[in-house]
C-alpha cells in the first residue's frame, strides 16, 4: 500500500494549491509541498529494502483479459528516479514560490506541477507496461499545460504545441511497440517482459517492436532528429525548465531505455540504432549550445547533448556503460537543475536572458555567480565535481566498443570533440554572464541578489555536485549500485568510484577535452563569425510550415471526399464493403453448406412478408416524413417479433423499447420539419442508389445463407455453461451485460450519458418557432393537451412504473433487466411531458436528469470498484442465496447494483434528451417551416 500511496499523494494534493491560493502565496506553496513531502518520506522509508536488492511489487488485478493491471514496482531504478522526481520537485516548489509574479495564478501553476509529478511517478513505478503508457501520455499533457502556462505569449503557446505534437506522436509509436512486446511475451507485466529477453530478441517482430519503442524514447528525450522541440519549450517559466527539461520529463525516455535494457538490448539492432542516435545527439547539441545567445537556449542544447551522451552509453551495450549512464543521469539532474534555477534568478533580477546584455554580474550577484560557476564546471567535467567522474567513465567506455570495426576510433574521437564543446559552452556561460565587462541596457538595473530562500534549492543541488564529486563512495554509491543492478537485471560489473585512477586514456581524453575546450573558447570570434554565416533555420517556423502543409493536404483530401452528401458517403462505404465481401467469398465453390434450413411456417412467412412490405413502403414514401416514420415503426415492430419468434425475448423487449423511444424522439424532431420534402435526387443517382442497395442486400442475404448453412462454433456455449455458476443468473443475456461483459456496458452507459449531456448543451438556449399550420394550410389543433391523452397518461404512469420495477427485478433470471426497465420508465415519464407539457411535468419532478444519468454511471463504476476490496478484478460480481423472514430464500447479486446504475443512466440520459426538445419551441409563427 505504501507504493500506491506514494503514487496517489501528488494527485490527491493537486487540489490543495487552488484551495489555498486565496490565503496567500506562502500558504499556497506550503500546501503544494505537503503531499510530495509525505511521499518523499514514505519513499525514503523503503530505501533499506531497495538497497538490499529487493524489488517491491504491488499487484492489483484490473482488466486482466486486456492485460491491464494496477501493478506497481519499486526497485533500485524506480527508486532513483522517484527520488529525483520528488526531491527536485520539492526544491522547485520552493524556488517557484519566489519566482512567480504576484499577479500570476500560482495555484493553477502548482496544480499542473503536481499533476506532472504524479504522472512521472506513475511512469517510473509502473510494473504493468500498459499502465505505464497511461502515465506516459499524462506527462505529455501535463507538460503541455506547464510549458504553455504563460498562455498570453505566442512563443509559449507554440512551444507547448510543438512539444505535445512530437511527444504524443512518439507515444503512439511506443503504444504500438508495447503491444507488440506484449504479443510476443504474452504478458504486459514488467517482470515477465524483463525475463523474456531472449524470446523477444529471437522473434521476427523484434526489429519492428524495437524501432517503435525507440521512437517513443527518442521523441520524449529530445534525441536527434527530434531534438528541436526542447529549445522551443524554454518559453516555459524557469521552474518548469529546471524540473521538466533537466531532471524529469526528458529523462522519461532515458528511464525507459534503462528499464527495458534487459529485454531489448544485446543485438546489433540495439547497438546501431541507440548508439548512433546518441552520438549524433551528443555532437549536435554540444555544437549548437556554444552559439546560443539566450541563456536558457544554451542550457537547452547542452541538455540535448548530455541526453545524447547517456543514450550513447546505453547503446554501447556493455554492463559498465550502463553503470556510467545511470551515474550520469544522477549527475546531470543535479548540475543542470541548479543551472536552470540560476538562469531563472538572473532573468528574474535583470529582466532578460540575452547573454549579450547580462555581462559582469559577478559585481552585482556574487553569491549566485559562485553557485552557477560551480554547477557550470560540473557540467564541463572539471575534477572534484560530479560531472568529471561520470564523464571519465563515459570516455573509458567509448574505448571498449568494437562493433564499428575499423572505425572504432571514431567513437572516442567524437566523444572527446563533444567534451571540448561542453567545456567551451560552460566557459561561455561563466565568462559572458559574470564577467566580460558591464551589463548593457538591462530592463532591471541595477541587478541584485534574489531573496535568500530562493537560492536554497540551488545551494543544495550545488552542494550535491561537490559532495558526490569528492566523496562518491560515501554518498551516491548505494543508490548507483541498486539502480544499475535493477537496470542490468543481474550482477553488477566491477567498477570503482575513486577520484583518481592513475594516468590512463580516459584521463588523457578528459585533459584533452578541457584544454581543447579552452582553445575553442579562446578562438570563439572566428567560430561565431562562421556560425553567423550559416543559413538561418528557425525550427519553429519549419515545424509550423510542415504542420500547415499537412493540414492543407488533409483539407484538400477531405474536401474531395466530404461532399456533404450522405448518399455519397453511404455509397462509398457500401461499395467498398461489397467489394471486400465479394473478394472474401470468391474462394467458395458452393454457397450452401451441409446444414438443413429451418422450415418456414405460415405465420413466420406472413411476418416476413409484412416486414418486406413495410421496408419497401418506407423507401417509397421516404419523402413524406410522417408516413415513412409510420412504416419504419412497423419494420421495428416486426424485427421485435422476429427476435421473439427465434427465442430471443430479451432482444425482443429491448428492440421494442428502443423502437418506442426512437419513434417519440423522431416525432418530436419532425414537428419542426416539413411533412414533405422536395425531390432533389436525379434519376441517374436514384438508379445508382437502387443498384447499390439491391447488390448489398443480395450479398448480405447470400452471406447469411452461406454462414448459417455451415457448422460453426461460437462463444455461446461458454456463456450458457457459466451463466449460473459464474454469474448466478439464468438469463444469459443479462448476465453477459452486467457480469461477463460488464466493462463494455459501463463504457456504453458512460457514452450514453456523455451524449445526452452533449445534446443538452446543443439544445439549451435554442428557441425555434413552431408552425401553426401544416403544409396544406390546415391549422394545428388549439388543444395542446387533449383530455383523452391526459387521462391515459395519468393511468399508464403507475402501471408503467410497476411493469418497469417488475422487469428490473426479474432481469437476472428471466427476460428483462436495467436497460429495458429504464426505457419503459423513460417512456412513461416522457408521456407526461407530451400530455401535460414541459412546465407541468418538470414542476412535479424535483430532480435533475443530469444527476440521475451521472449517478447511474457512478453507481455502476463503484460497484466495479467494490470488488477490489476483496482482492478481485474490477467489476467482478458476487452472488449468494439468503433466507429472508416471511419471504423465503432469495438470491442476491452485486450485479443488481450494477444493473441499477444502468437503469438510472438510461432513464436520466433518455429524459435529458427528450424532455429538452420540449424547450426548443417557444414562439409561434403562421408559416410552415
Amino acid at each position: 500500500m505504501i507504493l500506491a500511496l506514494i503514487l496517489a499523494l501528488p494527485f490527491l494534493g493537486a487540489f490543495l494549491p487552488t484551495l489555498a491560493e486565496g490565503r496567500g502565496r506562502l500558504v499556497c506553496a506550503l500546501a503544494t509541498a505537503l503531499a510530495p513531502a509525505i511521499a518523499f518520506g514514505l519513499l525514503l522509508s523503503e530505501a533499506g529494502r531497495v538497497f538490499s536488492g529487493e524489488a517491491l511489487i504491488l499487484h492489483q488485478p484490473w482488466l486482466t483479459e486486456l492485460g491491464l493491471n494496477l501493478s506497481l514496482r519499486l526497485d533500485g531504478l524506480g527508486f532513483l528516479f522517484a527520488v529525483m522526481i520528488l526531491g527536485i520537485g520539492l526544491l522547485v516548489i520552493l524556488y517557484a514560490h519566489y519566482y512567480l509574479g504576484r499577479h500570476e495564478a500560482a495555484g493553477r501553476f502548482f496544480t499542473y506541477l503536481l499533476l506532472f509529478m504524479g504522472a512521472m511517478l506513475g511512469v517510473v513505478l509502473s510494473e504493468n507496461l500498459l499502465l505505464m503508457l497511461v502515465f506516459w501520455e499524462m506527462t505529455s499533457l501535463s507538460s503541455f499545460l506547464l510549458i504553455g502556462f504563460w498562455s498570453h505569449r505566442r512563443d509559449a503557446r507554440m512551444g507547448a504545441g510543438m512539444s505535445l505534437t512530437i511527444t504524443a506522436g512518439g507515444g503512439f509509436a511506443l503504444l504500438a511497440g508495447i503491444l507488440l512486446i506484449g504479443h510476443i511475451v504474452g504478458s504486459f507485466e514488467l517482470s515477465d517482459v524483463l525475463a523474456a529477453g531472449d524470446l523477444i530478441r529471437e522473434h521476427a517482430l523484434y526489429p519492428l517492436a524495437l524501432i517503435l519503442v525507440l521512437l517513443g524514447v527518442f521523441t520524449k528525450s529530445a534525441q536527434f532528429p527530434f531534438h528541436f522541440w526542447l529549445p522551443r519549450a524554454m518559453a516555459a517559466p524557469t521552474p518548469v525548465s529546471a524540473y521538466l527539461h533537466s531532471a524529469t520529463m526528458v529523462k522519461a525516455g532515458i528511464f525507459l531505455l534503462a528499464r527495458l535494457y534487459p529485454a531489448l538490448s544485446g543485438s546489433d539492432w540495439w547497438f546501431y540504432l541507440v548508439s548512433l542516435t546518441g552520438l549524433s545527439t551528443l555532437l549536435v547539441g554540444a555544437v549548437l549550445a556554444l552559439f546560443q545567445t539566450d541563456l536558457k537556449g544554451l542550457l537547452a542544447y547542452s541538455t540535448i547533448s548530455h541526453l545524447g551522451l547517456i543514450t550513447l552509453l546505453f547503446g554501447l551495450d556493455a554492463p559498465l556503460a550502463n553503470v556510467a549512464a545511470i551515474f550520469h543521469i544522477i549527475n546531470h539532474a543535479t548540475f543542470k537543475a541548479s543551472l536552470f534555477m540560476a538562469a531563472g534568478i538572473i532573468d528574474h533580477e535583470t529582466g532578460t536572458r540575452d547573454m549579450r546584455r547580462i555581462n559582469g554580474l559577478w559585481k552585482y550577484m556574487p553569491h549566485t555567480a559562485v553557485l552557477a560557476m560551480v554547477a557550470s564546471l560540473a557540467m564541463a567535467g572539471v575534477p572534484l565535481l560530479n560531472g568529471f567522474l561520470s564523464k571519465e567513465m563515459f570516455f573509458g567506455e567509448t574505448l571498449h566498443q568494437s562493433l564499428f570495426g575499423g572505425f572504432n576510433w571514431l567513437v572516442p574521437t567524437l566523444a572527446t570533440v563533444a567534451g571540448m564543446f561542453s567545456v567551451a559552452y560552460s566557459l561561455r556561460f561563466i565568462h559572458d554572464v559574470f564577467f566580460n565587462g558591464e551589463p548593457i541596457d538591462l530592463p532591471k538595473y541595477p541587478p541584485h541578489e534574489p531573496p535568500r530562500y530562493m537560492k536554497i534549492p540551488v545551494e543544495i543541488l550545488v552542494l550535491l555536485c561537490l559532495v558526490v564529486g569528492m566523496l562518491p563512495a560515501w554518498t551516491v554509491a548505494p543508490l548507483l549500485a541498486s539502480a544499475a543492478s535493477a537496470s542490468l537485471g543481474g550482477q553488477l560489473p566491477e567498477y570503482s568510484l575513486a577520484i583518481w585512477h592513475g594516468f590512463n586514456m580516459p584521463l588523457a581524453m578528459s585533459t584533452l577535452a578541457l584544454l581543447g575546450g579552452l582553445a575553442l573558447y579562446a578562438a570563439r570570434g572566428p567560430l561565431y563569425a562562421w556560425f553567423d554565416g550559416l543559413p538561418s533555420i528557425n525550427a519553429l517556423m519549419v515545424f509550423d510550415r510542415v504542420v500547415t502543409s499537412l493540414v492543407n493536404v488533409a483539407r484538400r483530401v477531405t474536401r474531395a471526399l466530404e461532399s456533404g452528401s450522405l448518399q455519397s458517403y453511404l455509397t462509398w462505404v457500401l461499395a467498398l464493403a461489397l467489394l471486400l465481401v465479394v473478394v472474401a467469398l470468391s474462394p467458395l465453390r458452393v454457397l450452401s453448406g451441409e446444414l438443413q434450413m429451418t422450415p418456414l411456417d405460415p405465420v413466420t412467412a406472413l411476418g416476413l412478408l409484412v416486414l418486406l412490405a413495410a421496408g419497401a413502403l418506407t423507401v417509397v414514401f421516404h419523402l413524406r416524413y410522417l408516413t415513412a416514420l409510420a412504416m419504419i415503426s412497423v419494420v421495428g415492430l416486426m424485427v421485435s417479433l422476429t427476435f421473439a419468434r427465434f427465442s430471443a425475448p430479451d432482444l425482443a423487449l429491448t428492440q421494442l423499447s428502443v423502437e418506442v423511444v426512437s419513434i417519440i424522439l423522431m416525432l418530436l424532431a419532425l414537428f419542426f420539419l416539413p411533412l414533405r420534402t422536395q425531390v432533389e435526387t436525379s434519376s441517374l443517382r436514384g438508379l445508382r442508389d437502387m443498384v447499390v442497395a439491391v447488390a448489398v442486400g443480395t450479398l448480405v442475404a447470400v452471406l447469411a445463407f452461406a454462414v448459417l448453412t455451415r457448422p460453426y462454433e461460437t462463444i455461446a456455449g461458454f456463456f450458457l455453461a457459466n451463466s449460473v455458476p459464474g454469474g448466478g443468473g439464468t438469463n444469459v443475456v443479462n448476465v453477459i451485460l452486467v457480469d461477463f461483459r460488464g466493462f463494455d456496458t459501463l463504457g456504453e452507459i458512460s457514452v450514453l450519458a456523455i451524449a445526452a449531456v452533449g445534446i443538452y448543451g446543443l439544445l439549451h438556449g435554442l428557441h425555434l418557432p413552431h408552425p401553426r399550420r401544416d403544409y396544406r394550410g390546415q391549422p394545428w389543433s388549439t388543444d395542446s393537451h387533449p383530455m383523452i391523452l391526459d387521462v391515459l397518461a395519468r393511468t399508464i404512469m403507475p402501471l408503467a412504473l410497476l411493469v418497469s420495477v417488475f422487469i428490473f427485478l426479474r432481469g437476472h433470471n428471466l427476460p428483462g433487466g436495467g436497460f429495458i426497465a429504464g426505457l419503459v420508465t423513460a417512456v412513461a415519464l416522457v408521456l407526461q411531458y407530451i400530455s401535460h407539457g414541459v412546465t407541468w411535468a418538470e414542476s412535479r419532478q424535483p430532480f435533475s436528469y443530469h444527476a440521475v444519468a451521472g449517478g447511474g454511471v457512478l453507481i455502476a463504476a463503484l460497484t466495479g470498484l467494490g470488488s477490489w476490496a476483496f482482492g478481485h478484478p474490477f467489476l467482478t460480481s458476487a452472488f449468494g442465496h439468503f433466507h429472508i423472514p416471511y419471504i423465503g430464500e432469495l438470491e442476491l447479486a452485486t450485479a443488481m447494483l450494477f444493473d441499477l446504475g444502468v437503469y438510472l443512466a438510461v432513464v436520466g440520459a433518455t429524459l435529458l434528451i427528450l424532455s429538452n426538445i420540449g424547450h426548443v419551441s417557444q414562439a409561434e409563427c403562421e408559416e410552415v417551416l
